[in-house]
């Protein structure tokens, strides 16, 4: 397998698109700012002059819309790149955050603090952040137990994924029941969204995200030896085990700190490293730092839609990643089927 290295002009091309995304998704909104008086505000506060919006206009967009954008660019960044990962771990095209039952381990852990200690959940180090990320390492290891156990291949891993998943739910589903007062606010955070977005939310899921993605970005080249197959990588000094165990680790934690603040968005970690590599080429190397802008820049855009396309209702972002990444998985699926 051929290793090649991140190109600049790649790398260029995808912050200059994430930055676009970010400029549209400021400029766009359920509340008309007015798009010129958003950029002379933009410009105020780099310059220190005047702001032409009132108290009420400003804190709608400092307050409400660009926490929302930050937030939705690292829950965006973390699916993706935790999908590259979980995808390089694997060797299977189809691995991702909510196949492998990393999601709905999240979700249950999360559940069962929003039903217990409803008002201890907005810590980055608080028991919810913990909670979804012990989940979403206990799913990705059933899966994988099952996986192995069951036999090697594309649709083995994928049904035990798909059984794990399923297991979990029900679990999450029976914990509801015996509290029904939170039936509703788990329900909405099941569809996934940034509603009540915040500052406090993006301080939540920030230092998780880079933590994690510092780790898988580190590891990327070690994941294109993987690739080689174990002996050859124990050859040249790798130790398989260890880097699996480290990349499940921070890719459990990338997606655990999404689910915490955003709910269940599902096929983020498919789509997104799927586009990279018909564009920019197949290595890990190249696949986890841009599908790390470029999770960041489709869950941006996705929320744009969420909150644009029937306002002032708002659509949650989890139906409009559904609507796009649905009909890309059944073609992934068919071309993996293909391959087998």
């Amino acid at each position: 397998m051929a290793t090649t290295r991140l190109r600049p002009g790649h790398l260029l091309i995808a912050l200059l698109v994430l930055l676009a995304a970010v400029l549209a998704s400021t400029l766009l909104g359920a509340v008309d700012l007015g798009r010129q008086r958003v950029l002379a505000e933009i410009g105020a506060q780099l310059t220190g002059g005047t702001s032409p919006l009132t108290a009420r206009e400003a804190a709608i967009l400092w307050e409400l819309r660009v926490p929302r954008i930050v937030l939705g660019g690292l829950v965006g960044a973390a699916l993706a790149v935790s999908g590259a990962a979980f995808q390089g771990v694997f060797r299977n095209p189809l691995a991702d955050p909510y196949l492998l039952g990393a999601a709905a381990g999240a979700g249950l852990g999360a559940t069962v603090v929003v039903a217990v200690a409803p008002g201890s959940t907005g810590s980055a180090l608080g028991p919810l952040p913990v909670a979804a990320f012990l989940g979403a390492a206990g799913g990705v290891a059933l899966t994988s137990l099952l996986g192995r156990s069951a036999g090697a291949g594309t649709a083995t891993l994928l049904l035990a994924g798909v059984a794990v998943a399923s297991f979990l739910t029900a679990v999450q589903t029976f914990v509801l029941q015996l509290n029904a007062e939170t039936l509703r606010q788990v329900y909405t955070w099941m569809l996934g969204g940034f509603g009540t977005s915040g500052w406090r939310q993006v301080l939540v899921v920030l230092p998780h995200v880079v933590l994690a993605s510092a780790v898988l970005w580190l590891c990327a080249r070690l994941l294109d030896v993987l690739a080689l197959g174990d002996d050859e990588a124990s050859s040249l000094g790798v130790r398989p085990a260890r880097v699996r165990l480290l990349v499940l680790a921070a890719a459990s934690l990338a997606t655990a700190s999404a689910v915490s603040v955003s709910g269940l968005i599902g096929f983020v970690g498919i789509v997104v490293p799927h586009v990279v590599r018909l564009l920019a080429g197949a290595s890990n190397r190249v696949v986890v730092p841009l599908s790390l802008l470029g999770g960041a820049t489709f869950l941006i855009l996705a929320d744009v839609v969420a909150r644009t396309a029937f306002a002032p209702a708002e659509l949650p972002i989890g139906v409009v990643t559904a609507f796009t990444g649905a009909p890309f998985f059944l073609l992934v699926l068919r071309g993996a089927g293909r391959r087998a």
